[in-house]
């Protein structure tokens, strides 16, 4: 794996280059290759022991008679045909030739292992490229391509992150609706939570970052934070409604007096994550499109707020009001 502008290089834990001697044999591999081990690397034969310690044994040739590639051709071997000793030279041929230091197994497969680091991308580009190349090569028939390490651990990740954020919007609503004592007035508030997650999304490809874990993150934060606003509007609007004001008139007097704190809770969160946002440098890539996705949900989530949630609730009032659910009467005002 070579260095491009998606990585800093790459490593592979089979490294090549280690010179070796390979034999092209006209007989079982197995038996030449227990009895080459034998000789030239030996076989524990026993231990010797001596004031508690122990000491294996090893049978093996002498150095002298295993010390050139001519030793190891007059090896003599025993013939699988017709059980006579016959020399190496006889019934293989050497050729020098490089190959792996180690040889890997996974459930009794070889494996090698490629690996690489990243930099100023996210990962998903990266595993997208990586893809791509290899829809271009012709692989061999009986070799699978796998990735593992981190693009192994994100995309079971996104699973899980998927089912935090359905929990988490239940858990939200459950919650409003145990203060609001309403099943309505939450739906109205959470209807932001959609815009806001497609604000996320275009704030992603506006600034060409990716949906990484991280963002994924900031989606579920959007969850509980975009609800905030849509609290304070729509409380206030149920405080004027029980002092007597109209539906429609109280709509208006809540969003003019609440404009300001929507707007500065907004505000805030977005100015104090812009400089996480535009940050460059290592490790910019993994926080980054968090900020992105926070600060582009928020600001959807703002204009939902102030504009489509006073509508929603205008709406879901008129057609609800004095209309049961569950036995509990709705828009009782």
């Amino acid at each position: 794996m070579r260095p491009e502008r998606n990585g800093r290089g790459g490593n592979g834990r089979e490294k090549r280059g280690c010179p070796y001697h390979q034999y092209r044999r006209q007989t079982r591999s197995h038996l030449i290759a227990n009895t080459l081990r034998s000789k030239f690397a030996g076989t524990k034969a026993s231990l010797y022991r001596e004031r508690g310690k122990e000491y294996d044994i090893t049978v093996k040739l002498r150095p002298e008679d295993r010390a050139s590639l001519t030793d190891l051709l007059n090896t003599s071997v025993t013939s699988p045909v017709t059980g006579a000793k016959v020399p190496l030279r006889a019934i293989a041929t050497l050729k020098k030739a490089t190959g792996p230091m180690t040889l890997e197994r996974k459930n009794q497969e070889r494996v090698v292992y490629v690996g690489g680091g990243i930099y100023g991308r996210p990962l998903g580009n990266v595993i997208n490229d990586i893809k791509n190349v290899l829809a271009g090569m012709e692989i061999p028939q009986g070799i699978d391509v796998k990735f593992g390490g981190t693009a192994k651990d994100q995309a079971s990740s996104f699973k899980y992150l998927f089912l935090a954020l359905i929990l988490g919007i239940i858990l939200v609503y459950m919650v409003m609706a145990s203060q609001f004592e309403s099943l309505v007035d939450p739906f109205v508030i959470m209807f932001a939570v959609p815009f806001a997650i497609s604000g996320v999304i275009w704030a992603l490809l506006i600034t060409g970052k990716t949906l990484s874990m991280t963002s994924f993150v900031g989606m579920i934060m959007l969850v509980g934070i975009v609800v905030n606003n849509g609290i304070v509007l729509v409380d206030f609007i149920n405080i004027l409604r029980a002092r007597g004001l109209e539906v429609k008139e109280a709509i208006l007097t809540a969003g003019a007096r609440r404009l300001r704190p929507v707007l500065m809770t907004s505000l805030t969160t977005i100015l104090a994550l812009i400089p996480l946002a535009a940050r460059r440098g290592e490790g910019s890539e993994v926080w980054s499109p968090l900020a992105v996705a926070v600060i582009g949900g928020l600001l959807v989530s703002l204009t939902i707020t102030l504009i489509f949630v006073p509508t929603l609730y205008s709406i879901v009032e008129e057609r609800l009001k004095g209309k049961r659910v569950f036995g509990k009467k709705l828009g009782g005002y």
